[in-house]
């Protein structure tokens, strides 16, 4: 608000020189020839890096990181040179008069279910999750199901849209023969940044210094290295000693930065007449570059919402020739909750049985996936009184029901859920007693934009046991003790962790009255306990829709969210995170959509003109409430998590209040007003 916060690149350097990158315009094939004769007589001060002149790195490096080491074009957009000048203009003047020529060859950019190339992955995300998991005789139980519903729902790609575009300032020195390579940049934790890009460069961790104080927004981009990064390294490495500045422009941030996969959902649902469900099955199809592989965890919530003898749920993957798809906020949980939430008001539908009701009579004692007991799941109860909070019991069943001006009101629930990441490895932290009894304590964190600073500096505060004034907390620089990403709404939980043990460690050494320069380093001990216990966060989404009778015009008119997620450290940023998750899964709902134009496999909307994400004149009445208890097995404060649960299932619940409003079925994301020109029907 005041300008006080220094992002990547406002931080002050001498004589920088600016970045502006080479782009392929080939979706596949090779270079042939790179003509830089225009562009290095445009200034004096331009240098151009392409695959003939950058520094070698390490065969092994991940393919996505592996930026001007060939002449291969692996997809449209791809980094394939660099002009570094004096100025910004000159960068992008010089870099409009390269010209390369191109080997194209054929490609392929749609996702298709019968795709001849699609394969199963072994392992999801992070390589912790099986991509496949079986329990029961699905097609038997179905077969003798008294409903059976059995639907396809899709989702489009999506794209990380931050208010900060990926930004970095690099400095490449070199000293006594020794290099060092300091990174001002935006992403979601210094010390992850450090520990993967080092060995990339060819660098000791120790030799890289990252830099990350604040971050104006991420939602997942920004949280392993990107392409960006080692190329502006690369830049900086071949001018040692000038700082190179480098800010992704709004339309590269569409391409080498991931984005959220779209996907083909298959659902089937079997279950009594009394609305117990007796089989769940969920397979999905989704994209991967043909280069590199993830593999999104599409269905994996489905294996334990809800209680059914025969569950399934597959996941296949498509290699196409596209940028690598990535984490984007609730990975998994929110593509796949849009199919299951959607699947399952259908089925409560055709049950005539209320659909709060529906997930109430499924309610699981224990995990179906895992089999251990939840270590708390108060879904049932964030139902309940979502249900009182929003009049749930003025909503008359029958859809098509309510025309107001013009306009049809329909109302939609949906039930969410996200795990609970167990850290590993754990955070650190430092604690450093400073004068007139003041403390400094530092980490590695991030502070993305959700509060992090002030949250961290009150759980030291309140650990150490003095006013919030007098502890200096250091965040942001690989320099502090290690810290997790702030990712996988894992960060306050393991921050906290690291906090609380090295402020009992620095008591326990130093008393109530330590002399100044005292410090203490701690890591926390893993909590064996939380092995036994399935941990995750839950929720119930609540929308009113509204859908012009006439044009098919959707707005949403009020969104509810009520949350089980443990401990709640501060209430003000916790609701600004609750309540933006929830505008997020709106925007996912009703506008945000990657348009791809397969005959050049480049997304065509990238820009802020054409892809649309929610502003404010789209915001309706919203509010967020929680339950507030503490998880005591998952850390010492109880805390949960909240920055990826209030967007789950906000899309199926604007999709079933649509349903309800209209008694048209959209089982495609975005829902545009073309959806309900046609006639009423299931």
């Amino acid at each position: 608000m005041t300008g006080t916060a220094p992002y990547a690149y406002e931080q002050p350097v001498t004589e920088p020189l600016y970045l502006y990158p080479l782009r392929s315009t080939i979706a596949r094939g090779s270079m042939t020839a790179v003509d830089t004769a225009d562009a290095s007589a445009a200034h004096e001060s331009v240098r151009i890096l392409t695959a003939h002149n950058a520094h070698r790195l390490p065969a092994w490096a991940p393919a996505d990181l592996q930026v001007l080491q060939n002449h291969d074009v692996a997809y449209h957009g791809q980094f394939v040179g660099a002009v570094i000048a004096d100025t910004p203009e000159i960068a992008r003047h010089a870099a409009e008069l390269v010209r390369i020529s191109y080997d194209p060859a054929a490609h392929d950019t749609e996702l298709r279910a019968d795709h001849p190339d699609r394969y199963a992955p072994e392992k999801l995300l992070d390589g912790s999750l099986l991509a496949d998991v079986t329990d029961g005789d699905l097609d038997a139980e179905l077969t003798v199901a008294d409903v059976v519903v059995d639907l396809t729902y899709r989702t489009s790609g999506q794209h990380h849209v931050a208010l900060e575009p990926n930004t970095t300032v690099a400095i490449w020195n070199v000293t006594d023969g020794t290099d060092h390579l300091t990174l001002y940049d935006s992403n979601q934790g210094a010390w992850v940044i450090q520990a993967f890009l080092a060995p990339v460069l060819g660098l000791q961790p120790s030799q890289l210094e990252v830099i990350s104080p604040f971050v104006g927004g991420s939602f997942g981009s920004k949280t392993f290295p990107r392409p960006g990064q080692v190329l502006v390294a690369l830049a900086a490495r071949s001018v040692p000693g000038r700082p190179v500045k480098f800010a992704l422009s709004r339309q590269h941030t569409f391409v080498g930065t991931a984005y959220r996969t779209p996907t083909i959902q298959r659902v089937r649902l079997g279950a009594r007449s009394d609305g117990t469900l007796t089989a769940i099955g969920h397979d999905v199809e989704q994209q991967t570059a043909r280069y590199a592989e993830f593999a999104e965890p599409t269905a994996v919530s489905s294996r334990m919402l809800y209680a059914a003898r025969a569950r399934s749920t597959t996941h296949r993957l498509v290699p196409l020739d596209v940028g690598i798809p990535g984490f984007m906020r609730a990975p998994g949980e929110a593509p796949g909750s849009f199919a299951l939430e959607s699947a399952m008001d259908e089925l409560a539908v055709a049950l005539g049985i209320d659909p709060i009701e529906l997930r109430i009579r499924n309610e699981p004692a224990i995990d179906p996936d895992s089999g251990r007991p939840f270590s708390s799941r108060e879904l049932v109860w964030c139902l309940r009184d979502g249900a009182t909070r929003f009049g749930w019991r003025e909503r008359d069943p029958a859809p098509r029901h309510r025309l107001r001006d013009g306009w049809w009101i329909g109302t939609g629930v949906a039930g969410a859920s996200y795990p609970c990441q167990r850290h590993f490895p754990p955070s650190s932290a430092t604690v450093r007693a400073l004068t007139d009894d003041r403390y400094r304590v530092e980490i590695a964190a991030s502070d993305l934009g959700t509060g992090a600073l002030t949250i961290l500096t009150q759980i030291a505060a309140d650990s150490l046991g003095v006013d919030l004034e007098d502890v200096e907390m250091a965040i942001g620089s690989s320099t502090f003790p290690r810290a997790l990403a702030a990712a996988g709404s894992m960060g306050t939980a393991s921050w906290s962790e690291a906090i609380i043990a090295a402020t009992d460690t620095f008591r326990a050494t130093h008393g109530s009255n330590p002399v100044v320069g005292a410090h203490t380093t701690a890591t926390p001990h893993p909590n064996a306990a939380n092995k036994n216990f399935a941990m995750h966060a839950f929720g119930a989404q609540f929308a009113e829709v509204a859908v012009h009778a006439d044009t098919g015009e959707i707005r949403t008119r009020r969104l509810l969210g009520v949350f089980d997620a443990g401990r709640v450290i501060n209430p003000r940023t916790a609701r600004s995170q609750l309540v933006g998750g929830m505008i997020m899964g709106m925007s996912m709902a009703l506008h945000e959509h990657s348009v791809m134009d397969h005959r050049y496999g480049q997304v065509i909307n990238h820009d802020l003109a054409s892809y649309h994400v929610a502003a404010h004149a789209d915001i309706p009445e919203i509010d967020a409430f929680w339950l507030g208890t503490p998880d005591p097995h998952y850390n010492t404060l109880g805390a949960k998590g909240i920055a990826e649960i209030g967007t789950v299932g906000v899309a199926a619940a604007i999709a079933n209040a649509a349903y309800h409003a209209t008694g048209t079925r959209v089982r495609s994301l975005p829902i545009t007003l073309d959806k309900f020109l046609a006639t009423p029907s299931d």
